[in-house]
């Protein structure tokens, strides 16, 4: 069943798993990305930025969610228990700390709380692209 529809969707497939998987909702583009490495029809590199790509964009999307739940709910109103290990990551390195934005669970809080947080637009999507591709890329490093 999984052959099929990752031969079905290839790519797509790729890029909407990826997706799906970087927002609060769980995915597992890690799966559809060594299935494609290991079939060997496309370049790795070109998979590897697919992905990158689609989990950076799903990142984003909960970057945004969480700046715009900060107009209702501003970060001094909320108790930071709430969203403890994120918040302490956060404010202890800034942007950089969505290096680790690719951890499950963890990374999607991570962008929530960093968009909540408003932190810098520009340096937080560097650091999340930046966290995504090197996963991706040591994924098909070892799968090659």
């Amino acid at each position: 069943m999984f052959d099929e529809l990752v031969e079905s969707y290839g790519v797509l497939g790729l890029f909407v798993s990826a997706f799906v998987s970087s927002t609060l909702a769980p995915g597992g583009s890690e799966a559809v990305l060594a299935y494609l490495l290991l079939n060997g029809e496309h370049v790795s590199i070109y998979l590897v930025i697919v992905a990158t790509i689609g989990n950076t964009l799903g990142a984003l999307t909960t970057f945004y969610l969480g700046h715009i739940a900060s107009a209702k709910y501003p970060p001094k109103k909320i108790n930071p228990q709430h969203f403890y290990k994120a918040n302490v990551l956060i404010q202890r390195y800034g942007s950089i700390s969505l290096l680790m934005s690719w951890l499950p669970v963890l990374g999607d809080v991570l962008c929530l709380v960093a968009g909540w947080l408003r932190l810098n637009f520009l340096k937080a999507l560097f650091f999340i692209t930046l966290g995504k591709f090197a996963r991706y890329f040591l994924i098909s490093i070892m799968l090659n």
